[in-house]
């Protein structure tokens, strides 16, 4: 998608509308712009089977009402210079989620957090040049945090991301 074609997305902090139900198309949409965030409004009217207005309003609702959180490139870690890649468990304070994930955000190669029940409370996923820096990560920033009561640090042998078909 164009910038100029989209509607803004809505900022963080304002509350969404409730959720709407999606439709066939709007299923469809999603498919298409998850495998191709650069498809243009004509294609993807054309898709699936509608007027490039109706696809227009169909996209910006999904944005405004925050199905379509963004716009992004799907990058080659290895390729982009982070060869190392590892998923760190993190045991926490009670209540300190909101402290800690503002610390992770910050992390450098920190590519998804989530906040997890069991047997351990966050689940970090990051993407280091090498294992001198994934170490230096874990042993020097991240148990620096005051609130991280421990870690565990799974190494990512291969990846592969799971793309719906377009």
């Amino acid at each position: 998608m164009e910038p100029e074609q989209m509607a803004a997305g809505p900022q963080e902090g304002v509350a969404l509308p409730p959720p709407r139900p999606l439709d066939a198309i709007d299923q469809d949409i999603l498919k298409i712009l998850q495998a191709d965030g650069r498809a243009s409004i004509r294609s993807v009217a054309e898709r699936v089977h509608v007027s490039r207005a109706n696809a227009y309003a169909r996209i910006n609702r999904l944005v405004e009402d925050g199905v379509i959180r963004g716009f992004s490139a799907r990058v080659d870690h290895e390729r982009a210079g982070h060869g190392t890649s590892a998923y760190i468990t993190l045991k926490i304070v009670q209540n300190s989620w909101r402290t800690v994930r503002e610390q992770l955000r910050q992390l450098p190669g920190a590519s998804h957090i989530a906040l997890v029940g069991g047997d351990f409370d966050v689940l970090l996923l990051v993407h280091t040049p090498d294992n001198r820096a994934l170490r230096e990560l874990v042993l020097t920033r991240l148990q620096a945090i005051p609130e991280v009561l421990s870690t565990r640090t799974l190494l990512v042998f291969e990846e592969e991301d799971l793309e719906p078909d377009g």
